[in-house]
């Protein structure tokens, strides 16, 4: 491991154990399949975002988030669903799979990926893609709905993915994620639009009640651990804090 939450990757290995299920979804709204990207970010500029593209350079890791994508979809039907993704303990990279993972879902043109960071103590999402938060985020548009939730969407450089950054950093954030506010804007946000999969990219487990609180809006949750920094028994502790009808399986995200 070398830094916040980049490393190599991954194994996405399906547990019999588990029985996963999808939550009811509302209705569909108008297809944002085609969202227009202006700017879109050549495969250089990718990888020095530690973001996969559709090249043969990196050819293994984006396959390798194209199985979880594939694991998500068999999981969630005909109809698009939020998912959760959280580590077992910081710097494991859990970021790092969020952002990768919900690019995987945008390299489908029949569908679109919002991105919104829940790490609200330690974001890192707008810097990790290069965008800059004027407009505020997540807690802005909690606390100051009238501003339009326009505001805090950004453009990421990758066609059909967006940004919804956390916004100004608050100490008390558990109080956001449980309110009503917060699971109205997550149903209005996956019901608008029937191609848009939502990613949320929460805290690590270890230390934070904020993952618990913030697998009640989702459909399903992805669980990262840091192999060789991650224990078997932590990590089993760790997947005991979600309900089993939710977890999608375990990503073990390798250091070089």
């Amino acid at each position: 491991m070398n830094g916040k939450d980049d490393d190599k990757l991954i194994a996405f290995p399906s547990n019999p154990e588990l029985e996963v299920t999808t939550g009811n979804h509302g209705a569909a709204g108008h297809s944002i399949a085609r969202m227009h990207e202006s700017t879109a970010l050549a495969p250089q500029q990718l990888e020095q975002r530690r973001l996969i593209h559709r090249e043969a350079s990196l050819r293994e890791q984006s396959d390798a988030f194209r199985e979880i994508r594939t694991r998500l979809l068999s999981l969630g039907g005909a109809q698009n669903f939020v998912t959760l993704v959280v580590s077992v303990s910081p710097r494991s990279g859990g970021s790092f799979v969020a952002r990768n993972l919900a690019t995987a879902f945008a390299f489908d043109e029949a569908k679109s990926s919002l991105l919104i960071d829940c790490n609200l103590r330690y974001p890192v999402q707008h810097e990790a893609l290069g965008v800059n938060p004027v407009g505020g985020g997540l807690i802005d548009y909690l606390e100051h709905p009238a501003h339009g939730i326009k505001s805090v969407l950004y453009h990421t450089g990758i066609p059909r993915l967006r940004l919804m950054p956390a916004g100004k950093l608050r100490e008390n954030v558990a109080e956001y994620f449980s309110s009503f506010r917060m699971r109205a804007v997550i149903d209005s946000l996956r019901c608008r639009y029937s191609d848009r999969y939502l990613f949320l990219d929460g805290p690590a487990i270890k230390g934070s009640p904020d993952a618990r609180i913030l697998s009640e809006l989702a459909d399903f949750v992805v669980v990262v651990a840091g192999y060789g920094r991650d224990t078997p028994a932590s990590i089993s502790q760790a997947v005991s804090h979600f309900d089993t009808n939710k977890l999608a399986g375990v990503v073990f995200n390798h250091a070089p």
